[in-house]
């Protein structure tokens, strides 16, 4: 990755391998069965990334590893330049699904991680009432998870994680099974969020506009056994327009050189 040299590296995955065991199948024995060939790539502290590849290339294989959840066959991963060789706690992950405790309230949910940190209430009610009021969700305070709409529920996922303000936060395809339309708020949210705080962001998605509209710089990758195929720097300025990205100068040229790069790793396996 091509990175401006004053920019510290905030994540890094160097020569990383990785294999799994597949169990037996139909009186065959078990295998192993290759994933990822080699990748090294290097996040910049306080970028954008997004992660792009098709599907069970091990885009959130990635995000286990930094997480500290998993351990690569081969290679390393650190933070700051410290390998990462536990559960990572310095990071925080927003999961594909919201995955907010049923039995705690939107205000609980979202004040949990200052609590379990011993934050004193004032501070986690002043953190959290801030961040409701970005996120459009003042008032619904006192509501549970099941009187929340998806899309509310993936504001307070979000916020929950951005309110302790982890060094890097690692999104797994959070908007995946939102309609289109609270999609692209979502959107809006989460750049609104990121440019206030300009966290260290590593984000997976399998949609190309989702990637060139929100990252700084869009990874690519080939299909298994993985390697990195591209790392594409993304020339639109700041702010973005999310609602309407193809009228942004210079995003139907940056979608092209990225879908000429991506196409023969997702269109021959569809033919």
């Amino acid at each position: 990755m091509t990175m401006d040299a004053d920019i510290p590296v905030a994540l890094e995955f160097r020569d990383i391998r990785h294999s799994f065991a597949a169990p037996p199948a139909k009186g065959r024995p078990g295998r192993v069965v290759p994933v990822i060939a080699d990748i090294s790539l290097s996040v910049g502290a306080g970028r954008f990334t997004a992660v792009v590849g098709p599907s069970g290339c091990g885009k959130s294989t990635l995000l286990q590893f930094a997480a500290g959840l998993l351990r690569p066959s081969g290679g390393t991963v650190s933070q700051f330049g410290a390998p990462i060789t536990g559960v990572n706690d310095r990071i925080g992950f927003v999961p594909q699904q919201a995955m907010l405790f049923p039995w705690y309230t939107l205000r609980q949910n979202v004040e949990l991680p200052l609590l379990l940190r011993d934050v004193p209430a004032a501070e986690r009610r002043a953190r959290c009432d801030l961040l409701l009021r970005q996120v459009g969700l003042a008032g619904f305070e006192d509501h549970f998870p099941h009187q929340l709409s998806g899309g509310m529920q993936k504001r307070a996922s979000i916020i929950r994680t951005l309110i302790y303000e982890p060094d890097i936060v690692l999104m797994d395809e959070p908007f995946g099974a939102l309609d289109a339309q609270t999609r692209l708020l979502m959107h809006a949210d989460l750049l609104r969020l990121w440019e206030r705080r300009r966290s260290t962001i590593l984000f997976v998605t399998h949609d190309l506009v989702e990637a060139i509209t929100l990252a700084d710089n869009v990874v690519l990758l080939s299909r298994r056994p993985t390697v990195v195929k591209a790392d594409f720097q993304v020339p639109l300025p700041r702010p973005r327009d999310v609602f309407e990205p193809f009228k942004m100068p210079g995003f139907t040229a940056a979608y092209e050189e990225v879908w000429r790069i991506f196409r023969t790793e997702v269109v021959d396996d569809a033919a």
